[in-house]
């Protein structure tokens, strides 16, 4: 027998599926939701976190529940590039680009392989597809080869336009190591992405190196996980040769 809040859940989801509650639109109060299914609180809640965890709902801080548009999904193809699973999805993103002059401590210091109290530079990029939070990026380069002027906006997934200016300032890349988890978001994640702390999420750890080991830039991504698909496609030794050949 399914609990209670599972079957709220269920008649929540019916109705958003055959559009009585439409994309966009927000849900009576938690208050009014749970009176209206004589359940408590915290049962209502958890009936929410369902339908937040499979992306049909999101919870804005101080507005309530609404209804999520379809969110296209885009594909993370490795070494730092995406492909728009959808071409009409970039007419929709929009990405804002943060700069913030940082000291290299605790995790940043191995990432990049720099000492204590060096000086950094971090490009934080959080992308949106109409009113919700798409992706977030924080990227990392030592601070001399950070440029001065890049653009606050970027209609590119998680600001590419921001990697194609650093990659004009720094040696070239020779080397991209890349390390993929599947996680729960962290807290602070969580709100910056409008995602409930039970969806899981895709966590991409970049470093690039040129030809003497230095690294030039570190990227640390996050992309919910009902967003995202991480494609990877390696060459056989044959296929190598055959066109070297």
């Amino acid at each position: 027998m399914a609990s209670r809040h599972q079957v709220i859940a269920d008649d929540l989801r019916s109705q958003i599926s055959t559009g009585r509650i439409k994309a966009g639109e927000r849900l009576p109060s938690e208050a009014q939701l749970a009176s209206q299914y004589t359940v408590s609180k915290p049962t209502l809640r958890s009936a929410l976190a369902v339908l937040q965890g499979e992306g049909l709902v999101e919870k804005v801080h101080g507005r309530g529940n609404f209804v999520r548009h379809p969110l296209h999904r885009i594909a993370y193809l490795g070494g730092g590039r995406a492909h728009d699973v959808e071409a009409a999805a970039h007419a929709n993103l929009r990405v804002s680009v943060r700069r913030t002059e940082l000291r290299a401590r605790g995790h940043l210091t191995a990432l990049l392989n720099v000492s204590a109290g060096s000086p950094l530079t971090e490009y934080s990029c959080l992308s949106h597809e109409g009113r919700s939070t798409h992706s977030l990026a924080r990227v990392y380069v030592p601070r001399e080869l950070a440029p001065p002027d890049l653009p606050e906006v970027s209609e590119s997934f998680w600001g590419e336009g921001v990697a194609a200016r650093l990659a004009e300032l720094r040696p070239p890349g020779t080397e991209v190591r890349e390390k993929i988890s599947a996680r729960l978001p962290t807290q602070e994640e969580a709100v910056t992405l409008r995602i409930s702390s039970a969806l899981a999420v895709l966590g991409i750890e970049r470093v690039t190196s040129d030809d003497t080991g230095r690294v030039v830039e570190a990227a640390l991504l996050v992309f919910p996980g009902d967003r995202v698909d991480a494609v990877f496609t390696t060459r056989t030794v044959a296929e190598e040769k055959e066109a070297q050949g």
